[in-house]
């Protein structure tokens, strides 16, 4: 049995203790302290990390009332100093305390109950027992949470017997029957819950609400506590900034500025699309004004276009001529083959007989082809074996 100062004290950050006994395992050596705080895996919180004897701690574990520490190697002396890494385990603490607050607001506001909860390293997230989250709904519920932050209400926790717990309200009944842990927020809420939590709600700092998904018939709600949230408003700001500065406008009018460009953007598209059809329709009369009279195929390597424009321009060549169209992009790699109704064979089956020996994927139906190479030596082969196998039908 491992006596857990953490119980004791949440803000416990170095202490002196000794080994009591070792455990290997298939990941590694474990140690069981006499007296730790560091907090194990539990109830949807990571365990701490630190160090014993200035060796790290990686992992911490509770089997049955032991608390294992894993470790990089066994320490030297059975006598050992301990110091947890107080950055994570704070950042913990107002992660917990913060979902605690949340979900007590969840269930006084919408009468939804929380069903699970994750903690990350990133962000944490709860399951609410909701069908649907709207957008409003959830800011009310985002601006109830950090006024209960702002009253900087105390967080205690205790141990209570089954006759002191029959006169609590909870929300869930805790499945163990001896060493029962209330968390419990001053005008709140009363929780059974063993992980590590602040002293007042006003150090959990803030609560920002992320997102809102279904998971499962219910909703998924990401958020981010203290610092975390912290650094998220500045992430968001940095962002802003930069947008702010690259349309050269306020930050209150950058939406209305990104709209007036995108309008902007689809008058250029529009403009673009409408040039790049009358050039399509050049380039094909000019491929077919100056093919060699006798030539059974209409082939031409370009160097600059892309695979949807020789699809387009592919199009249009068939569109006037019943002869097979060979198209090449050396800057793609990429070939088309296409024909007209009329022509009597299968571009699709041409690719699938030959590509292999030229190391080309690609494919297609009867009417139109593509495929690509990884070189463009590859690419120039093929095309002029196509070509020349063209010229035979």
């Amino acid at each position: 049995m491992t006596n857990k100062l953490y119980y004791e004290s949440a803000f416990i950050q170095e202490w002196e203790t000794v080994i009591s006994g070792t455990a290997q395992k298939e990941d590694g050596l474990y140690l069981v302290l006499a007296d730790t705080a560091f907090y194990p895996h539990g109830g949807g919180q990571p365990c701490d990390t630190g160090y014993i004897n200035g060796i790290a701690v990686l992992d911490v574990i509770l089997e049955e009332d032991t608390v294992l520490h894993k470790v990089e190697r066994m320490p030297e002396s059975t006598s050992v100093s301990c110091v947890i890494d107080w950055d994570r385990r704070f950042d913990h603490m107002q992660q917990h305390s913060g979902q605690h607050l949340l979900s007590a607001v969840f269930l006084k506001q919408l009468q939804a109950v929380t069903l699970s909860f994750h903690l990350g390293s990133d962000y944490a997230t709860v399951d609410i027992d909701l069908p649907e989250l709207p957008q409003a709904q959830m800011a009310e519920i985002e601006q109830e949470v950090n006024r209960q932050i702002y009253m900087n209400r105390s967080i205690t926790s205790y141990f209570v017997d089954e006759e002191e717990l029959a006169k609590l309200t909870l929300v869930k009944q805790p499945k163990v029957t001896e060493n029962i842990r209330i968390v419990e927020i001053e005008g709140v809420e009363h929780n059974a819950c063993g992980g590590t939590h602040v002293s007042s709600t006003g150090a959990i700092g803030m609560i920002k609400l992320l997102r809102a998904e279904k998971q499962k018939g219910n909703i998924r709600v990401t958020f981010k506590c203290g610092y975390r949230a912290l650094q998220e408003f500045n992430d968001g700001m940095k962002i802003l900034g930069a947008l702010s500065a690259k349309y050269n406008t306020g930050k209150e009018e950058i939406m209305d500025r990104i709209e007036k460009w995108e309008q902007e953007q689809k008058l250029v598209q529009a403009e673009l699309t409408a040039l790049k059809e009358q050039n399509d329709q050049y380039a094909a009369h000019e491929l077919l004004s100056s093919r060699e009279p006798d030539s059974p195929v209409i082939a031409h390597i370009y160097e600059d276009k892309t695979l949807k424009d020789l699809q387009n321009l592919a199009g249009k060549l068939t569109a006037l001529s019943e002869l097979p169209v060979l198209l090449l992009s050396a800057a793609e790699n990429k070939i088309v083959l296409a024909r007209s109704g009329s022509t009597g064979f299968s571009c699709g089956a041409f690719f699938k007989a030959n590509l292999t020996e030229y190391q080309g994927k690609g494919g297609g139906s009867d009417k139109l082809a593509q495929a690509g190479f990884a070189l463009r030596e590859q690419a120039l082969d093929f095309y002029e074996f196509a070509k020349s196998q063209l010229l035979t039908y």
